[in-house]
């Protein structure tokens, strides 16, 4: 059975600490940690029973068959060349945007090389730990390791995605979109409330249950019968409002929020509450106005 697998890792920080607790919940056995802070490893160490803290990566690689590379993205190629892997050994990192390549000095050396990455939003080591089970991992690699990193997966509840080398930079790119630029979008509409006299904080406790209602609503409605909002009713009354006001109070949104409204109308004509006809409407109303801005 894959839990049987030694399991290192080189890279104690959120996303390494988090893995790896939650392979030891899941009955795969940590021997190995390494990390730059010693702190770290040992604070690790005390979450996997039986694991021991290394001071350097090449003990960490003697002692487990399956090693995680859990360090800064810009690290990983360092660390690959500075290990003498053995053939046959499973060496693996996290990174969304890069792929195999990056472990290619282990590759050369006889061993399987892949990718396991957690697709998820880790801001603080406790909302890691809570959030890695369920997810969705995107994996790279060859048998017999895909097949590994596969079970792996299965065993921390998740689904899993096979992806190839030249598809790793679009498939992060759509993860930065769903997460890093929601907290953005979410950042940008609270500092419209600045203009009534609402600070940041007060605005994002406002527009928080909205947020959270509107995930809810892609859960348990989907794409695209989820979509509410004046482009969804064809409100163009409205719209013309929005740009007017955005126009005098904040108009470096104004381009922002016409390319959003722009990828709204094919949403709300598969959903069939906006004609086609009304939508290339909306469409040119949008373009007209950011032409006049």
């Amino acid at each position: 059975m894959d839990t049987k697998l030694s399991v290192g890792f080189l890279g104690a920080g959120t996303v390494g600490a988090a893995l790896a607790q939650c392979l030891v919940g899941a009955g795969y056995r940590v021997v190995a940690v390494s990390s730059r802070s010693k702190a770290s490893a040992l604070r690790l160490v005390a979450q996997a029973p039986g694991a021991r803290a290394f001071c350097n990566a090449q003990e960490v690689a003697d002692s487990a068959e399956l090693v995680f590379v859990t360090t800064p993205d810009s690290a990983i190629p360092e660390i690959a060349g500075m290990v003498r892997w053995h053939p046959g050994q499973m060496v693996v990192h996290c990174s969304g945007a890069d792929s195999t390549d990056v472990l290619e000095p282990a590759r050369v050396l006889g061993a399987w090389v892949g990718v396991f990455h957690p697709l998820q939003s880790f801001a603080t080591p406790a909302q890691a730990l809570e959030n890695l089970p369920g997810s969705t991992f995107a994996l790279e690699g060859e048998s017999p390791l895909i097949e590994v990193l596969e079970h792996m997966a299965e065993a921390l509840r998740g689904r899993s995605l096979r992806l190839r080398p030249e598809q790793k930079a679009l498939y992060h790119a759509s993860a930065v979109i769903a997460s890093n630029y929601l907290v953005t979008l979410t950042a940008v509409a609270a500092s419209l409330w600045q203009e009534f006299g609402v600070d940041r904080h007060e605005a994002v406790a406002a527009l928080l249950p909205l947020v959270r209602g509107t995930v809810a609503n892609i859960e348990r409605v989907g794409i695209p019968d989820c979509l509410t909002g004046p482009i969804a009713r064809g409100d163009s009354n409205t719209i013309r409002k929005h740009l007017d006001a955005l126009a005098s109070h904040a108009p470096v949104l104004v381009s922002l929020y016409r390319q959003l409204g722009c990828q709204a109308i094919p949403l709300a004509v598969d959903k069939g509450t906006l004609s086609a006809e009304k939508g290339e409407e909306i469409k040119k109303l949008l373009a007209e106005e950011m032409e006049t801005v």
